[in-house]
Formats: structure tokens, C-alpha cells, sequence
């Protein structure tokens, strides 16, 4: 019987999407990118309260199957937006966290899913290589994005003119990862960290994630007047009363996500 290419488990609140294509080194093809967009809104439907992405074997993601099954095709900016576009747009417009336990090598496309976790934590084998350059492409999957607002312009031209590997160390000294993590000890940090996030003020973080990236292009009176519409409707939440009592009561709090 063969292998799903992508294990999907819901457990205590996470949705841990495992990448399971060992033999490829991950690498996204349509049917895997299909997947993980169904599995994403599959369980966000069964209730998910955050999202860990991460992936079987030795590497994290491999980027496109350029030799195998459904990786490019004569029009690679068609393949983008039928295929990928729907799932980085999907994790970048959760109202759920989502971490990213960087498992090994994040190569090309596996640059732009790493990063979308708003929480990422590399093994210290990993690594990053924006890639491109070394096979005629440009960077894709919104990595121009996510890499230019999170490191700037020189270091970002740098990653992609010259498609060098970036260490798990380097990337954490760029703020491209919260934390490295011995490489035995990666699952079992990275299921704790979105198990704490599970377990917190669903409609809190939701907010928290979305005016964070909402302040990325706002003015500061654009980003205050987001700050206040998202106090008013998190300040209305179940978990906020249950917050204020906890605190009263010198208690630990047990939110609901609500």
C-alpha cells in the first residue's frame, strides 16, 4: 500500500501537517500542495487551534519536484497560482498560529512554507537556500515577501543573487527563526510550543496575527486604529473574562478559545 504524501493528525487543538514524501526529500508536487490546502481547511473545520507544519525524514522541504511527480509544468507562473498560491494564501489568512519545526534543508519553495509559520524553529542540522538562481528561476510562493520584510533588502539580495545555504545560527541571527533546537529534541519543543498556543486565547492570537502583519505596510495611526478594533472584539471574548479572573485569583487561566 503506498504511502500518504502527506500525514495529517488533530490532536488537543493541533494540526500537525507532516510533509511525507522522505524519498523526495519533500519536494512539493500539485498533488502534496493540494493536500495541504484540503487538510488545512479540514482542520480548521474540525476546530484546529494552531497549525504545526513540518516534515518526514531528513529535510524539511526540498522546494518544487523539479524530476518527479508535478512539480513544474511549461507555465510555472499557472502552476503558481493554481497550485501554491491557494495554500500560502490559506496559512497566511488563518486565524489560528501556525509553528514551523524545520526538520532538515527548507530549499527554494521550502524556504516560503518554513517561514510561514509565525513561529519557526529549526534543528540545528537545518538550513535555508533560496535557491532559485542555481536552476534559472526567481524566488516564488511569496518568499520575496516574507524574506525582504524579515531581513531586509541587502541581506534578501544576497540569499537570492547568490543561492547559498543559510545555517540554522545564521538564520536565527537574522530573525528568520525564533530558536534552534538540538535535532533530537525538535518534535518534541515544537508539539509543546503549538500545544501552549492551542491551549491559549484563540481570538486573541488570531488578532495578535493579523495586525502584526497588517502593521508591516500601515502607518502608525493605520496600525493603532487596527490595535483598537481588535481590543474591542478581543476584549468581548469569553477568554478575556476568563484572563481577568484568572488574574484576580492568582490562577492559571484555562481558555477556551472563545
Amino acid at each position: 500500500m503506498t504511502a500518504p504524501i502527506l500525514l495529517s493528525a488533530l490532536q488537543d487543538g493541533v494540526l500537525t501537517l507532516t510533509l511525507n514524501r522522505p524519498e523526495r526529500l519533500n519536494a512539493l508536487s500539485t498533488g502534496l500542495l493540494t493536500a495541504c490546502t484540503e487538510a488545512l481547511d479540514a482542520g480548521v473545520a474540525r476546530g484546529a487551534r494552531a497549525v504545526l507544519l513540518t516534515g518526514a525524514g531528513r529535510a524539511f522541504c526540498s522546494g518544487a519536484d523539479l524530476a518527479g511527480d508535478g512539480g513544474v509544468s511549461a507555465n510555472l507562473g499557472e502552476t503558481l497560482e493554481r497550485f501554491y498560491h491557494p495554500l500560502f494564501e490559506r496559512l497566511a489568512g488563518l486565524a489560528i498560529p501556525v509553528v514551523s519545526a524545520v526538520n532538515g534543508p527548507a530549499v527554494g519553495a521550502g524556504v516560503a512554507l518554513a517561514l510561514a509559520g509565525d513561529i519557526v524553529l529549526m534543528a540545528r542540522s537545518a538550513y535555508l537556500q533560496l535557491g532559485f538562481v542555481n536552476i534559472g528561476l526567481v524566488p516564488d510562493a511569496g518568499a520575496t515577501w516574507l524574506l525582504a520584510r524579515s531581513i531586509g533588502r541587502a541581506r534578501t539580495l544576497e540569499m537570492a543573487l547568490l543561492g547559498e545555504p543559510m545555517s540554522a545560527d545564521e538564520a536565527r541571527a537574522a530573525g528568520l527563526a525564533a530558536r534552534v533546537v538540538e535535532d533530537a529534541g525538535l518534535a518534541t519543543e515544537a508539539q509543546a510550543l503549538a500545544h501552549r498556543l492551542a491551549s491559549g486565547p484563540t481570538v486573541a492570537i488570531g488578532l495578535i496575527r493579523k495586525q502584526i502583519a497588517a502593521a508591516l505596510d500601515a502607518s502608525l495611526a493605520e496600525t493603532m486604529a487596527i490595535e483598537a478594533d481588535h481590543q474591542t472584539r478581543a476584549g468581548r471574548t469569553a477568554d478575556f473574562r476568563e484572563g481577568v479572573a484568572a488574574f484576580v485569583q492568582k490562577r492559571a487561566p484555562e481558555f477556551k478559545g472563545q
